[in-house]
Parts: C-alpha cells; structure tokens; sequence
C-alpha cells in the first residue's frame, strides 16, 4: 500500500486538518497518480459538513483531480508513466447494466463509487470508504481515468471534471448549436463554465442573473447579453424567446419566471439545486410544452469529449489558487460567494503539511 498525506474533515464541524492514509497497491488495470492539483466543489463542503447527510468520518474531499501517471498496473492500456491525466467525480461502477454499457456511468443502476465518501467495492486498504483528491496519490482503475490536454493549464483544468462536465453534458445532450439562444441562470462555479461552453458552442449567450456586478463579468467570459431577473419589464419582454435555458442556481428556489422565457418546446435543465425547489407550477408548462429537466456529470466518454472539446477551444475554469493550509478559509469564502470561480489546491503545499 501506498502511504498518502491528505487533509480530512474527522466530524461535521472539526475544520480539515492533516490526516494519513494508504492507496492500494496498483493492480493490472490501475494506474498511480500524483496528485498536482486539486479544486474545490461546493460538493465538497456540503460533504465534510454533512449537510446532505450520509458523511462517513474521516472524509477526505475532493474530486476535480490532476496529476501525473507514477506507476500502471501490467494490463493498463492507454496511459504510461509522465502522463498528465484527471480523476472526476467517479471511480467506479457496475460496469454492467444498461446505463454502464453505454458510457453513463454516472447513471449506473447499481450505484457508482464516488471519488469520495462512497463504499470501496475494490478494497486494498483498511478503510471502508473511499477518500478523495485533497491528497498527495490516488490510485484508480484505468476505466476511469481522463486524459488532460496538454495546452490547458492543468490548475485551471481541474475544475472542468465536475464543473465542466456538469455543464457540458446537458448543453450536449439537448444539442445547443449555434445560432440557438441560450440562458444560463447564476454566474458561479458551475454558471461561469456554462457561459464559456455555450458560448464555444456558437449560441447567442444571455447571463441570467440578479446582480448588474455579475452580469458586466458575464461579458468578459463570453455572454452577448445580460438579464436582470429582478427586472420585471425585461423579464416580460425576454418571454417565449429562449431555446434552452441551463440553471445552475445551487439552492431551492422559484422556477416558474425563468420558465415563462422559454419557447414552446423547450427545455430548462436544472444542474445546482439538489435540494426542493420552492415553487413549480404547471401553468407555464401546459401552455406552451416546455419541459424542466435535471442532469448529473457525465460518463466517462463524454468527460474524455468534453476535456478535448476544451483543449481545441482553450477553456478553463478562471481560478484562485491556494495553498491546502487555506482550506478552511476557502470553504467559508466559497460559502459566501466571494471566489471566481473555483479555488484550486496547489498539492505541493502538502508536502510541508
């Protein structure tokens, strides 16, 4: 075994602190990584403060990973030592049922295992439950690891395993395409990357926010308009002239008046609230056959396509780096709005951890 520095929430309100634990020996299908840069998901505070519930102590976070190949095991195909490669929100799945066959391992029937915080079916270790990226190695079976283009600054990149994969695979999915008009609703970690992706894309962007500050940033990412969501007259005005709206507001609230901008037909995906949403009513639904939806990260293919999309279109993530001593502070300023976009983890810093 592999023995790993790694930063740990051991309860719901101890702050992360230094912690050791031990990767499992590679076998024929893993590869070893060293881990160079971690990000900071919402996901992850949610997570180490049990906000959501079912945290298993000690919880190492952290699932937007990249680093460099360190050893393979003897059948590992497609990566070799010196490789830049990332580690997103999956590790494992069934690998069997309908969803897996098709590269929707996100989806898997009979559960994945998440980066972090989920039941270790592959064992090697003595611990039950896998640890994540707020670490110095990993090792993780070659199905589910990602090849970084090597023109994107891999701090920069390491958010794109959940932030823009997030966003990517619904704007895929409901196949955005220029010409299309298209809302992204919030501007953060996940509503940042929307606007950049849709913008590649070709469509014609609007920033859908409640801040003017937030929307003149919008701009400079890509959007070719702004909405005041507060703005009841251009609220009115904007209605029935979207063809698809990605939402990434992260907490529950009113839909009905981002679903009154949408054409007949179309679709508003919900990709950041995972809690209830406030108010849904039918009435926009009825009378013009939208439709509201959800989607979750992406399979493992689509991640792969999404981190090419990126490197032929250089995007990535804009980014404060920190130092894993400055974890805490990150969690609270994350919580309170005040990063653009993502912090990323500079796991050098561990070493004097």
């Amino acid at each position: 075994m592999y023995k790993t520095k790694a930063y740990s929430a051991a309860s719901a309100t101890s702050p992360l602190a230094p912690f050791r634990l031990e990767r499992r020996d590679p076998r024929p299908g893993d590869v070893v990584i060293d881990i160079l840069y971690c990000g900071v998901c919402h996901s992850d505070i949610h997570t180490a403060r049990n906000e959501w519930g079912g945290t298993h102590y000690p919880v190492v976070p952290g699932h937007e990973i990249v680093g460099r190949v360190t050893a393979t095991g003897n059948r590992v195909a497609n990566y070799k030592v010196g490789d830049l490669v990332g580690v997103g929100c999956l590790v494992d799945s069934c690998h069997r049922c309908p969803s897996c066959q098709v590269g929707l391992e996100q989806y898997c029937e009979n559960g994945f295992t998440a980066t972090y915080n989920s039941e270790d079916k592959i064992g090697g270790t003595p611990d039950q439950f896998t640890f994540g990226g707020y670490s110095d190695t990993i090792t993780v079976d070659e199905r589910f690891v990602l090849r970084i283009p090597d023109n994107l600054d891999p701090a920069a990149a390491a958010p794109l395993l959940c932030a823009g994969i997030t966003t990517y695979s619904p704007l895929k999915h409901w196949q955005v395409s220029a010409g299309q008009k298209v809302g992204v609703i919030g501007l953060g970690g996940l509503g940042h990357m929307g606007v950049k992706l849709a913008h590649a894309m070709g469509a014609h962007v609007v920033m859908i926010t409640t801040s003017p500050q937030k929307g003149a940033d919008a701009r400079q990412l890509g959007a070719n308009d702004v909405l005041l969501s507060k703005d009841v007259a251009a609220m009115a005005a904007a209605a029935n002239s979207f063809d698809f709206l990605l939402n990434t507001i992260p907490v529950g609230h009113d839909v009905d008046p981002y679903m009154g901008l949408l054409k007949r037909d179309a679709t508003m995906v919900v990709v950041g609230a995972v809690e209830p949403l406030k108010k849904v009513s039918g009435v926009p639904f009825i009378f013009r056959r939208r439709n509201m939806s959800g989607s979750l990260i992406g399979g493992l293919p689509e991640t792969q396509e999404m981190l090419d999309f990126c490197g032929k279109h250089n995007i990535v993530c804009d980014i404060e780096k920190i130092g894993i001593q400055n974890i805490n502070q990150a969690y609270d300023r994350t919580v309170n709005g005040d990063v653009k976009y993502r912090f990323v983890i500079d796991m050098a810093s561990l070493k004097s951890a």
